[in-house]
């Protein structure tokens, strides 16, 4: 949330009156992305105020709307800067914009930019929206670009994660709590549209299964016990490091192209308390493992 700009009209170089007018979202990134497409021209950037959330999923929110646009406009005195009466807006903000409403409101025409800031030049020369300026895109390239977030968020929790289930399993835990970590952030968005299920908390569970699997198969082969204290501890250990990707898959909700806000709410609720309950189980189910083998070994 540090990363906003605050709101109201910005000059990009030296705009004259007849400049266009694009508007943007007070998210640092896309402001900055904005910025970037123009750079060596002059335009005029009215920034909203969408609590520094994107301009899609402000849209969806309602902060990137058409009583905030119109507000902007009055505020900032548009109309004594530029002698047109046009807004470029993204096309990914169509969702919270009411164009009719604007032009009844502000006196301004609301037309719709193409879906990448980087499309902006060809955009201006010929002022129109090519169909491949209109689709949005996400292919592997764009899943990649997620990853790295998610991975620097993860490793914060991974570090002690790692260092109690040393303590608790072994280094076959460390690994396993590493590989459960990097299945949620890196493999899941890599293989998203291969994994066969609609939700992203099954699709979570599917892959988080497929990694732990050949742990599990090394319990039974490799550590020594009784068959019912490795069955045990192979439980144990699915029910702990699964959830876990689960839950670092279903973070993604809000990082595609093919989410609802209903939708995501309604995955939460049904799924995240089975993650829980299972992430529980198998602490509970660990600490019953340990003090057999506690008790084990001192009799």
């Amino acid at each position: 949330m540090r990363h906003r700009v605050e709101p109201g009209l910005y000059a990009l170089g030296n705009p004259t009156a007849d400049a266009p007018v694009f508007v943007s979202a007070n998210y640092t990134l896309s402001f900055d992305a904005l910025r970037q497409a123009l750079a060596g021209r002059e335009a005029w950037i009215v920034v909203l105020d969408t609590a520094a959330i994107n301009v899609w999923c402000a849209a969806g929110e309602g902060t990137f709307g058409t009583d905030e646009l119109v507000r902007r406009v009055d505020e900032t005195d548009l109309k004594q800067f530029v002698s047109h009466r046009t807004l470029i807006v993204p096309q990914l903000g169509a969702p919270g914009i009411r164009a009719h409403d604007v032009k009844r409101r502000s006196g301004f025409k609301v037309e719709y930019g193409p879906v990448r800031a980087a499309d902006l030049p060809e955009y201006l020369r010929t002022r129109r929206a090519s169909p491949e300026m209109r689709r949005v895109r996400f292919g592997l390239r764009e899943r990649l670009a997620l990853a790295p977030v998610e991975i620097v968020g993860a490793i914060f929790y991974l570090a002690p994660m790692a260092v109690i289930a040393y303590f608790a399993g072994g280094r076959m835990s460390v690994f396993m709590a590493v590989a459960a970590v990097f299945a949620g952030t890196l493999a899941f968005p890599i293989l998203l549209p291969w994994l066969p299920a609609k939700t992203f908390s099954a699709k979570g569970f599917l892959l988080g299964g497929i990694v732990i699997l050949p742990f599990l198969l090394a319990i039974f082969l490799r550590r020594p016990g009784d068959w019912t204290f490795k069955m045990g501890s192979a439980l144990a250990h699915a029910l702990i490091f699964v959830p876990v990707t689960a839950f670092l898959a279903l973070g993604f909700t809000g990082s595609t192209t093919f989410t609802s806000k209903s939708a995501v709410k309604r995955e939460i609720y049904r799924h995240f308390p089975v993650m829980a309950w299972m992430f529980g189980g198998g602490v509970i189910l660990t600490i019953v493992m340990t003090l057999i083998t506690f008790f084990r070994s001192r009799s």
